[in-house]
């Protein structure tokens, strides 16, 4: 066992770090760390079934995460996109999928069985990718994970249907006994977790113990997804509902801490068995026959999720990264395929087909990902809005960036019936604060045309509020160098900003969030019982020596040792100060 650990974290820590570095993300990687090490790579890991098994507690641990995030009031509010675009989606796909089937020559039994479980995309995969690429909660995100989570309750009466169609068939009245064990399950399950698992998790934070804490969170999550199991359903759907039921307690927090390390190992064995378990001697056997599977699948997933996003309004770049995200075939295809294979709807051969689609659709996504943020880029260069025409209102002060910090500039400008003229590279930002009867340009503030339609040369202020940092610091040398005559009043995002835009002589540099947090560390004191008197005056100590300190000590800011060495002098002259401050009182 030990031996086959260290093979498996070997192989997980060089390919996982490569794929990284190829830009091909961590998903990626730990498939193709499978196949490597896998039967049909060096043969290295023989048992994939039980490693499988064991890694499918990733998928469980990542569901019950999610369901955290989740308050019951919250997926109430999702039941559209659950049941419309999830109902639609499976739907479409599975009749898609087996009449194309069916078309060439398939038996009608495994037409369905091949519809139905090539519907299912992989939840943890999308999630995971998701997650990486910062997208979930943007609208395809959301989307997906509504699609994600209907599959998974379609799971239920997909597991219910495929003994039936074979030729050992299930009589019908014991699926309905079936039926009514779930639902009755399902119900005890949310019972116990309304009502005893609250008490039950308080008991165990009084003993205010972390590895005890852990534990018991752990028990929560393998006890509902056994139970799932021994009734037949995806386990990771147990979890998923233990999440959502815990959701608005108080432990929420506690226990997505406490799974989150046992989630990213598991998760990563999860897509490493997977890699393990496709026979991946029919991709060298059968090389177009596979091909051509992969990608009948993954276009016609694609084009009905494309039509889904059309449908609930999402645009086209949401629609696009929808249809990418959850193409492929998912795990749950895995247990499908068993059970159908065990009830002889399925051949051998036919399964171990449709399970190498299935991971080589997985291996694809990454990779149309990677292909779709080229398509997007390329598109938005051929839509790129041409800058607004500027008209020069004799406006005094410039505003570059309007931004939550060059709006509060113009709006105190605007009190003093001074003019100015407002510009932002954000498209999306400027058409909204239109709305709102702002007057701002769609333009960038480092191009000289730009700024002398403006009035740069008669004007006396220039703002700078550019939240990017490159960007701020070049329409700095710009307008030193054409508009010399120009105050600068910066804003600098932080300590590093700050430092370069003294090293260009700008005398008036603000850090954004400085003087707040000065402000929130006064009323901090107060609130512990300093007088006001006092606490302002510490406020006023620590604001003014600050300041000094950055001006100081801006010309270090290329040497990270100097800077290290002023930082610790800083700290301990400034607690001086503070001391002997304490004392005269």
């Amino acid at each position: 066992m030990l031996r086959d650990v260290g093979i498996f974290l070997a192989a997980a820590v060089v390919v996982v770090l490569l794929s990284k570095r190829l830009g091909l993300g961590t998903v990626l990687g730990y498939l193709i760390a499978g196949a490597i090490i896998g039967p049909c790579g060096l043969n290295l890991i023989h048992d994939v079934h039980e490693t499988l098994h064991f890694g499918e507690y990733g998928v469980v641990l990542l569901l019950f995460l999610i369901g955290l995030e989740l308050q019951p009031a919250r997926l109430w509010e999702m039941r559209g996109a659950v049941f419309g675009a999830g109902g639609a989606q499976v739907g479409f796909t599975t009749l898609a999928l087996a009449a194309i089937a069916i078309g060439f020559g398939a038996d009608w039994r495994v037409a369905l069985v091949a519809g139905i479980s090539l519907s299912m995309s992989s939840t943890a995969f999308a999630l995971q990718v998701l997650g990486e690429r910062k997208e979930l909660p943007r609208p395809h995100g959301r989307a997906a994970f509504g699609i994600l989570l209907f599959q998974d309750i379609a799971a239920i009466p997909a597991l219910a249907l495929v003994p039936l169609l074979g030729h050992n068939a299930t009589p019908l009245d014991h699926a309905w006994q079936r039926v009514v064990l779930v639902v009755g399950v399902l119900v005890i399950v949310v019972i116990f977790g309304r009502y005893l698992l609250r008490p039950a998790l308080r008991i165990v934070a009084e003993a205010r113990d972390h590895e005890l804490s852990a534990a018991a969170t752990l028990l929560v999550v393998v006890g509902t997804s056994l139970l799932m199991h021994a009734i037949g359903l995806s386990m990771a759907l147990g979890a998923f509902l233990a999440g959502v039921l815990l959701a608005d307690t108080e432990y929420r927090h506690e226990l997505e801490a406490n799974i989150e390390p046992f989630k990213g190992i598991l998760l990563g064995l999860f897509f490493m068995a997977v890699g393990m378990s496709a026979n991946l001697r029919l991709v060298v056997t059968q090389p177009l026959l596979v091909i051509g599977l992969v990608v009948v699948l993954v276009v016609v997933k694609m084009l009905i999720l494309i039509g889904i996003g059309w449908a609930t309004k999402l645009d086209r770049r949401s629609c696009l990264s929808l249809a990418v995200a959850i193409s492929q075939g998912g795990e749950f295809a895995f247990v499908i395929f068993g059970i159908a294979r065990d009830a002889d709807v399925l051949s051998v051969a036919t399964a171990d087909l449709l399970v190498v689609i299935v991971t080589v659709s997985m291996a694809l996504t990454p990779l149309l990902f990677i292909g779709l943020d080229a398509l997007l880029r390329h598109l938005a260069k051929g839509e790129e809005r041409a800058f607004d025409e500027i008209r020069d209102e004799g406006s005094r002060v410039i505003i570059a960036g309007f931004g939550r910090f060059g709006q509060i500039v113009g709006r105190m400008v605007r009190l003093m019936r001074i003019r100015f003229t407002a510009l932002d590279i954000n498209a999306t930002q400027v058409d909204f604060l239109r709305k709102w009867g702002n007057k701002i340009y769609y333009g960038d503030a480092a191009r000289v045309d730009l700024l002398r339609a403006a009035g740069a040369e008669r004007a006396e202020v220039f703002v700078l509020a550019i939240d990017d940092m490159e960007a701020s610091l070049a329409t700095v040398k710009v307008v030193q160098q054409h508009f010399p005559h120009l105050k600068i009043v910066a804003r600098a995002r932080n300590r590093q900003h700050a430092y370069a835009l003294l090293g260009l002589g700008i005398e008036n540099v603000l850090r954004e969030t400085f003087a707040a947090s000065v402000e929130a560390g006064e009323l901090t004191l107060e609130a512990l019982g300093i007088a006001s008197g006092a606490a302002r005056e510490a406020a006023r100590t620590f604001s003014d020596y600050d300041e000094a300190q950055v001006r100081k000590v801006y010309h270090l800011r290329d040497n990270e040792e100097a800077l290290l060495a002023s930082a610790k002098q800083y700290a301990a002259e400034l607690r001086r100060i503070f001391e002997e401050d304490s004392r005269n009182e």
